[in-house]
This record gives C-alpha cells, sequence and structure tokens, in this order.
C-alpha cells in the first residue's frame, strides 16, 4: 500500500489587495448577499460570474422548506451565465456571505457547486479561478478542480453504449 498526498494552493490576500480585474467581481458577490432567500438558514450566500466577454452576472442562495429542492447561489450565477451567454467562457466566480448581518471570514463553495464549477471548466477546456470573499481576506484559487481533488469529470462515461435490448 502507498500513500497518496494531494495539494492545494490558494493565495491569500488583503481585500484592499484584490488584483484590479477582480474588484468589481468581488464587490457584485457582496452586493447579492442582499438578494438571498434564506429564511431558513439565515445565512446569505452572493455569487458573481465574470465572463470572456466581460459580463458579470450575479446570483444569491434560494432555500426552500423541502432542502433538497433550494439552490445555491454559485449555481444559480452560473447557471444564468451558461444560459444567457453560452458561448463566453466563465473566468472567475466570487462568492461571499452574510450572517447576522456580518460577512463572514471564510466562505467555501458546497461539493455540488464544486462539481458543477468543474463541469464549466470542462465545458469551456479553461479553468475557472474561484475568489472565497472573506470580510478581511480574499482566498483565490486557480481552478475548480483544485478544490476537489480526485474529482470526476465525466471522463469514466462510456461514450459508445448501446441501450440495452429487452430480454423478451
Amino acid at each position: 500500500m502507498k500513500e497518496l498526498i494531494f495539494e492545494t494552493k490558494i493565495r491569500a490576500f488583503p481585500v484592499a489587495e484584490a488584483p484590479e480585474i477582480y474588484k468589481e467581481l468581488i464587490e457584485s458577490a457582496i452586493d447579492a448577499t442582499a438578494n438571498a432567500y434564506a429564511p431558513y438558514s439565515r445565512f446569505n450566500v452572493g455569487a458573481a460570474v465574470l465572463l470572456k466577454n466581460g459580463k458579470i452576472m450575479a446570483g444569491s442562495n434560494q432555500e426552500n422548506a423541502a432542502y433538497p429542492s433550494g439552490l445555491c447561489a454559485e449555481r444559480v450565477a452560473l447557471f444564468s451565465a451558461n444560459a444567457q451567454y453560452p458561448d463566453s467562457a466563465v473566468l472567475a466566480l466570487a462568492i461571499a456571505a452574510v450572517t447576522n448581518g456580518k460577512q463572514v471570514d471564510m466562505i467555501t463553495p458546497c461539493g455540488a457547486c464544486r462539481q458543477v464549477l468543474l463541469e464549466v471548466e470542462k465545458r469551456y477546456r479553461s479553468p475557472v479561478k474561484i475568489l472565497l470573499c472573506g470580510r478581511k481576506q480574499i482566498y483565490m484559487a486557480e481552478s475548480a478542480a483544485s478544490l476537489l481533488p480526485l474529482c470526476f469529470d465525466g471522463s469514466d462515461i462510456q461514450k459508445d453504449v448501446s441501450p440495452p435490448t429487452h430480454p423478451l
């Protein structure tokens, strides 16, 4: 048996030192927290997507009493961007969260959102920078794949599968 070690590099910098290209994106994610519908968790999440065409699309979490029916801010923003601008690659995604009237110190995408981000990278054949926007620090990952070691990207799905035949 051998041991495998996976490493992820995350860059951290103070909010004030955010690269200029991402300042509007970060602000859009923070602003989007105000549009969250989170009556159950009271955890308002906002996300903003920067597209290759320069557009920024924002989304916020939308809860439902039947929890699986809700949707995370990241997926709301990504799906909206992909629906409106299907030919424009996603360059970056910023995520912010507010609870009890204060922005949290750290926010990360859930597993489902990481998987969707991975699919977006595959779709556009381009990494998506992920900006995790805390109150004082921004944490930046170079790609969704870096947040999802041993990821399932669909490459193992058989492409030439014939439909099953009926035994009768």
